[in-house]
């Protein structure tokens, strides 16, 4: 007997083995063995174990309802202490390509709000990437049963509950988080660099000697003048490591920090300085909603200024003195504003304007050779890779910040004018750059998934009474082979048509609304004379700035301006 080929992956060599059982109650346990998956997931909230007792009871669950359906489970995807709000959570991601890789047909989960609270990205997931791959998806207390039809009426509804519980807890939990803080506890999940949590309260922080000298170290090079630059070099050029890399040696997973060489261990970055310098935890103090999250669905912390965050005093001991750390604020403070001048500029674009080339943020400067009235006309961007690191990580990119606000201003406003004047006409210049369909497209694209749909539920019962025919030996087996093989490539078309048309209708609806929101939003700046931080924070998602370029004689920089909701619009 001949080897297998090596091209055979795992779902051939099912197929195979599925040939040579000739049980039918074999053959099937065998199929569900080989295919069928649990999910099971736990909050932080639900319990902090290394395994609960929620896991424990979703196991018992899942097991007595696949022996009752004599379903053999091959493997369990468990996250234990990640939030049902996102879906990157780890084992999920790994399930999510072990479907793409063809090797789930059934996926089973003790009920919906195991597989995920955000009501649209789950539901997203049951109606349309199961199904494009064919998956059977069972909520066994929620009775959904995605392959028969049983529950998926209701099941948006019930992921619409979940959701709101979820955004209900997460208040609740805020609430208590802000409680605990305000009464001096430490509630982050790891102490701050050169603290360490008390042994006998973990809301309570000690000094660990071990990286406090440090931290006295960055504050008396700033009170003796050194700016946030300079002392980043000087630790960099000492070989200390950074906050990364101790945290990482503690025994914290840093997944995006790269300790693999010496060099990368103590390149110190001018934000860990800075955010050490500014940190009022080395007075002794506790400092609340510094960084909140923007919203329970996202990851993303917006940073407060210092008037809109709390400070509780004398909470632990202090690495340096109250007093010192407030001359240090003043220092800072002062050398930040001595930097853009007296009359002072405000970065209304800080966050949103990046360099083209590394992407990195553009920074504004004063440009000192400059006397001009208006401070905006003395002020220029750059790349801070650049300014920080040389012409090694990039070029200068250098754009006036007259330049910018007023090619700015002027996209905005052209936007805005089209938008009052003839809203019909920019929501088809907005269709035709996301390459919406129209409505005719969209009713046609209707019917024809009404049409597939139907087709396939047609071959679905062709099938059965093909093997009818066969098991009666009313049709030769010539026959049954050639017929069979006939539908099941018909089927694999059609679902792969209906994978598409779904997919294209799914996207063609979100890009309507983000393009009704836009033309909404952009039709309230008809009247706008100034750019202004909180406008642009609205309206635009980045600004990238080109180099400069020589072209037939002229100087020309590129400023692209990328919109929310719609990107680039031109």
């Amino acid at each position: 007997m001949g080897s297998l080929p090596l091209s055979l992956n795992l779902k051939s060599i099912r197929v195979l083995a599925f040939a040579l059982l000739k049980d039918i109650e074999s053959l099937q346990y065998f199929f569900s063995l080989c295919l069928t998956e649990a999910y099971l997931r736990l909050s932080k909230e639900d319990g902090d174990k290394v395994e609960s007792d929620s896991i424990a009871t979703q196991k018992a669950i899942l097991e007595r309802y696949c022996k009752e359906h004599k379903i053999g489970v091959f493997d369990m995807y468990i996250d234990d202490g990640w939030s049902g709000m996102n879906f990157r959570r780890p084992a999920f991601q790994r399930m999510k390509s072990d479907i793409e890789a063809g090797k789930i047909m059934q996926v089973i989960t003790k009920d919906l709000s195991r597989l995920g609270r955000e009501y649209l990205e789950t539901g997203m997931y049951i109606e349309i990437f199961f199904a494009n791959y064919g998956v059977q998806y069972i909520a066994v207390n929620d009775n959904v049963d995605s392959k028969i039809g049983t529950g998926m009426d209701i099941m948006p509804f019930k992921n619409l509950i979940n959701d709101m519980s979820s955004k209900d807890t997460s208040k609740k939990v805020k609430t208590a988080l802000i409680a605990r803080q305000k009464q001096g506890k430490f509630i982050g999940n790891k102490a701050p660099y050169g603290y360490k949590k008390d042994p006998n309260d973990k809301n309570h922080l000690v000094i660990d000697e071990r990286f406090a000298p440090v931290v006295r170290k960055i504050f008396t090079l700033a009170k003796d003048g050194l700016g946030i630059a300079k002392i980043r070099k000087i630790l960099t050029e000492e070989k200390i490591p950074r906050p990364a890399a101790s945290a990482n040696d503690d025994g914290h997973n840093m997944a995006n920090c790269n300790l693999e060489s010496e060099e990368n261990r103590c390149f110190w970055s001018n934000n860990s300085v800075r955010d050490i310098l500014r940190n009022p935890v080395y007075a002794g103090h506790i400092a609340g909603q510094k960084r909140p999250k923007v919203s329970m669905k996202s990851e993303k912390r917006e940073r407060m200024p210092s008037d809109k965050y709390f400070v509780v005093e004398d909470c632990h001991e202090p690495i340096i003195t109250p007093d010192e750390w407030r001359l240090v604020q003043d220092l800072i403070t002062s050398r930040s504003r001595g930097k853009m001048g007296s009359a002072g500029y405000e970065n209304i674009f800080a966050g949103i304007v990046k360099c083209e080339t590394c992407g990195y943020a553009m920074t504004a400067a004063k440009a000192n050779r400059r006397k001009r009235p208006d401070i905006i006309d003395c002020v220029q961007y750059s790349c801070n890779n650049y300014r920080t690191y040389g012409t090694s990580a990039c070029t200068i990119h250098a754009c006036e910040a007259r330049d910018l606000h007023d090619v700015v201003l002027a996209d905005i406003q052209k936007h805005a004018e089209l938008a009052v004047n003839n809203d019909r006409k920019m929501a088809q210049r907005i269709a035709k750059q996301l390459n919406l369909t129209g409505q005719k497209e969209s009713s046609s694209a209707k019917k024809e998934l009404a049409k597939s749909k139907t087709r396939l539920a047609e071959l679905d019962r062709l099938f059965a009474k093909l093997y009818e025919d066969r098991a009666a030996e009313e049709i030769s087996e010539y026959n049954y082979k050639k017929l069979s093989a006939n539908y099941e490539r018909e089927q694999i078309e059609l679902e792969r048509k209906i994978g598409e048309l779904e997919q294209e209708m799914l996207k063609n609806k979100v890009d309507l609304n983000n393009a009704e929101l836009f033309i909404t939003n952009i039709k309230e700046c008809a009247e706008i004379t100034e750019l202004s931080a909180a406008l642009l924070n609205r309206l635009i998602d980045k600004i990238t700035i080109s180099e400069r370029e020589m072209i037939d004689g002229e100087v020309t920089q590129k400023i692209t301006i990328y919109y929310k909701f719609i990107g680039n619009f031109t």
